[in-house]
């Protein structure tokens, strides 16, 4: 769309207008980074909470906002993503808050797809780890632009040069350090921005509150900092700017080029400077893929996504909530939108601002917002709501599963309770279901990709559903699903090394011990396509337990 139709009309005006002032982001970092210390504290500048909680697994702590669920807490992780909205220096950002463990990596993917930019964060003592490598390759097949913080410059660490030199190395990902540190450790006294030469010192604050900040010149600091740290400082950066890249907008968007950032999300250090710069250097909404071809967000008609369900949020209302990213046009309370692949129409009467565990009534949203609708069961992970021209936007593949287990319901008069927990816990993708092919055998196989996700499914139906089961492993830890479904299978006739189930959709899924057995089978039938990757689904409902 050009500038100029943008422009038509009041109502384009101010939704180009809306568009701009949106920034929208995702953290994803290996676990023990310090991702859900940094989300609190960009909330604590944004001003959406005045004091932040310190993630622990026990002991007397402030609530943290992002982690709602009751395990998260005695844990002192994160394992389902939450959105949090804030307004900032005129800007409106909706900060996507992942899981940081390995094993809800299919969270975090299903997020990402909602998402116009992605926060890196490392340990500086640590540098990349396997879970933050893993989703950096899902950013960069998104084509994602990727920021990164450096966290924890308080503490013992990597030389700053090394930790950019392994990201350019391992990942191919070029960096350009939008400030750098002076000094490190219990010597870590702030940073020099390297846009406007200004020195940022920091006073250590009360614990949770926001730090205090210092900005001088170069000369200024001479006296407010040991001299030696500062000048450390200036000459590795004056190295920087004869030997690292340019700062170029482009390749930032395109995901080629990472702006980066240090500091200590636990004290403060390096968090505002952050968040400014970010809202200067990040992408705003930006189109997206559809049936109808790339769709602007300017695009007058309302449309969007939904990239998670999530149930029981509020435990006393048993509510189910869809997470719809809004993609083009203005999203308005109580409007009536058609539903890509049921072909029904919906009217959505109670729309939600969310934040964490919190939820208010929202009168309107636009692309790059995350709006909560309730879900009695119309929604599922990928549908497309739209007003207008019918657009349906690209779904999102399941990960391969890796662990399979039985789920035993041990008490048959519960399983009214257990059925719809099940169905409900498949709905909203804490975990793939599959079935036997002998439909003599009710109980479900859970899949998943790691064996928190298990245990997870497990507490939730004892504590959301007052449901007791029993897990039975199965031995077997690859999963590929036959492209051309039952008649390509029925071809091959009989299959040895290898248990033949069903997915949600009815559709043929091999299960391999290993896979060494997966490759005999390609081996012996060549012909036979398998996929790792479920195909998306559309315009099918799954099959209930």
């Amino acid at each position: 769309m050009t500038s100029s139709s943008v422009s038509t009309t009041p109502e384009l005006e101010a939704l180009a207008e809306a568009v701009s002032r949106r920034r929208n982001f995702a953290i994803i970092s290996h676990p023990d980074a310090g991702k859900t210390t940094l989300t609190e504290k960009l909330l604590l500048y944004g001003g959406a909470i005045q004091q932040a909680g310190a993630v622990k697994a026990k002991g007397e702590q402030r609530k943290v906002t992002s982690d709602w669920m009751e395990l998260e807490k005695q844990r002192g992780i994160s394992i389902t993503s939450t959105v949090l909205q804030f307004d900032y220096s005129g800007s409106t950002v909706n900060l996507l808050d992942t899981p940081g463990h390995q094993d809800f990596s299919e969270d975090t993917y299903r997020t990402l797809a909602a998402a116009d930019n992605a926060v890196m964060l490392e340990d500086a003592a640590k540098g990349l780890e396997p879970q933050t490598r893993k989703l950096f390759e899902v950013c960069r097949m998104r084509r994602i632009p990727i920021f990164t913080f450096i966290n924890k410059m308080d503490r013992p660490g990597r030389e700053p040069l090394e930790l950019l030199d392994e990201i350019e190395q391992d990942l191919g990902l070029a960096c350009w350090p939008v400030n750098w540190p002076i000094g490190s450790g219990d010597r870590f006294r702030g940073v020099i921005d390297r846009r406007t030469k200004e020195v940022i010192l920091f006073q250590r604050a009360e614990r949770g509150r926001a730090s205090e900040e210092k900005v001088l010149s170069v000369d200024e600091a001479r006296g407010s900092v040991e001299e030696e740290l500062l000048e450390a400082a200036l000459e590795e950066l004056e190295l920087l700017e004869a030997a690292g890249n340019e700062l170029d907008l482009e390749l930032v968007h395109a995901g080629e080029l990472s702006p980066v950032f240090f500091g200590s999300a636990m004290t403060n250090f390096g968090v505002r400077p952050f968040l400014d710069a970010f809202l200067e250097l990040a992408q705003k909404p930006t189109p997206r893929s559809s049936s109808a071809g790339e769709i602007e967000p300017v695009r007058p008609g309302f449309s969007g996504f939904v990239f998670k369900l999530q149930a029981n949020m509020d435990p006393r209302h048993r509510d189910r909530v869809a997470f719809v990213r809004v993609c083009s046009g203005k999203f308005e309370k109580d409007m009536t939108v058609q539903h890509a692949r049921t072909g029904k129409t919906i009217r959505l009467s109670r729309p939600q601002k969310l934040f964490g565990q919190d939820r208010a009534v929202v009168e309107d949203a636009y692309p790059g917002d995350v709006i909560g609708l309730n879900n009695p069961g119309m929604f599922s992970i990928g549908d497309t709501l739209y007003l207008g021209a019918k657009v349906e936007y690209e779904g999102i593949p399941c990960f391969s599963p890796e662990i399979f287990a039985w789920l035993r319901n041990p008490n048959p008069s519960a399983f009214k309770s257990f059925r719809k927990g099940v169905n409900e816990l498949r709905e909203e993708g804490a975990v793939q279901i599959l079935y036997d092919t002998d439909q003599s055998k009710r109980d479900p196989i859970l899949a998943a990709v790691g064996q928190l996700q298990l245990e997870v499914v497990q507490y939730r139906l004892e504590s959301e559903y007052g449901v007791q089961t029993r897990l039975e492993p199965l031995g077997f830890s690859v999963a590929r699903w036959v492209v051309g479904g039952w008649s390509e299978l029925e071809k091959v006739g009989r299959i040895f090394n290898c248990k033949t189930v069903r997915d949600a959709w009815d559709r043929p899924v091999l299960l391999f011990k290993n896979d060494w057995n997966l490759n005999q089978l390609a081996e012996d039938h060549p012909d036979l396509e398998l996929s790792a990757v479920a195909p998306v689904v559309s315009g099918v409902e799954p099959i209930a337990l």
